[in-house]
């Protein structure tokens, strides 16, 4: 990482972590709070499905992991008595080891059949949850506590949420600290030895295997990857909302999360990050549309995609290429 970059990140995390809280401070609009660390929280879950875009796979299905991730968390904080914040890296581990048990045989499957079998997931998730006693049913998992203490040796790292003045700003700087450390982790793991032979999955996969590469383990583990981001990000959810259900995370939201990925760039590490932004705040302003709220966002995402295929990143790149010319 050179120094502009890493000027870059330092203006981002200050952005999110001091400016933000001190305007809405400022504002007394502490609602926006929630929509933030929703977009967060959504954008985590998102950059796991550009991982697996980034082997060369369509990923419709993120949102099975979630829920899933969600309801590990919940049963662990009621059932066990567990720590809320132990179960975050657990759920993401139940997701992890599920989608290896999951992606052993379908990703053996190409393009369009992968993305179809990912389609059907957060449903048979949905139907799964309804079906289990241990998650409640249709009823879910309702009254969670807010996340208590976490401290080591006697040392407090996270106070007890219930003892905040404000927890819509703890959850908030939770869910962004998180997404900073997710994102982080993608942009090593894409830097790295690992994401070179991943971006070699996406090129041409035979002529990867051909040279020795172990296309099967770096595509589970990269499918793995991003099913643990899914998981931590619908523990997260739960903390924020204390209630689980089946219906907490649909097929419409595993579409959302793909398209997260497209609207922000495909080649950007961060373009989830404002895929997600962009997706979230431009379906509350087109409210006032009305009855055609929906034929105006879907013309407008076809348009995007087809003027800029690479996202709105690509903007930059494009701008950079008419000076240069």
């Amino acid at each position: 990482m050179n120094l502009k970059q890493i000027m870059g990140v330092c203006v981002f995390v200050f952005i999110v972590l001091i400016a933000v809280p001190w305007a809405i401070a400022q504002s007394g609009r502490w609602d926006f709070y929630y929509t933030l660390t929703s977009v967060a929280l959504l954008s985590i879950a998102s950059a796991g499905v550009w991982l697996t875009f980034y082997i060369g796979r369509i990923n419709i299905g993120q949102g099975a992991y979630a829920l899933a991730g969600g309801y590990v968390s919940a049963i662990l904080v009621m059932k066990a008595d567990m720590n809320f914040w132990l179960t975050i890296p657990l759920a993401g581990l139940f997701c992890a080891l599920l989608s290896v048990f999951i992606g052993l045989p379908i990703l053996r499957l190409r393009g369009v059949y992968f993305a179809m079998v990912t389609l059907v997931l957060t449903e048979v998730m949905r139907l799964a949850m309804l079906a289990l006693p241990i998650t409640n049913g249709a009823k879910g998992i309702t009254s969670i506590p807010l996340p208590t203490e976490l401290s080591i040796f006697g040392l407090t790292l996270i106070p007890d949420f219930s003892t905040l003045e404000n927890p819509k700003l703890g959850f908030y700087l939770m869910a962004v600290s998180l997404m900073i450390l997710c994102y982080a982790v993608l942009w090593r793991i894409v830097n790295s030895r690992l994401g070179h032979l991943c971006r070699s999955l996406q090129q041409n996969e035979e002529l990867s295997a051909s040279i020795g590469v172990n296309t099967a383990y770096l595509r589970v583990i990269a499918y793995s990857i991003s099913s643990f981001f899914g998981g931590i990000a619908g523990a997260m959810f739960v903390a924020i909302s204390q209630s689980i259900y089946p219906s907490s995370f649909q097929v419409t939201d595993s579409v959302n999360f793909m398209l997260n990925c497209f609207l922000g760039g495909l080649g950007y590490v961060f373009g989830p990050m404002l895929g997600t932004l962009i997706l979230y705040f431009g379906w509350d302003l087109l409210f006032t549309a009305g009855k055609y709220q929906l034929l105006i966002y879907s013309s407008m995402i076809i348009l995007l995609i087809l003027w800029l295929p690479n996202g709105i990143l690509s903007l930059g790149l494009l701008n950079r290429k008419k000076g240069g010319t």
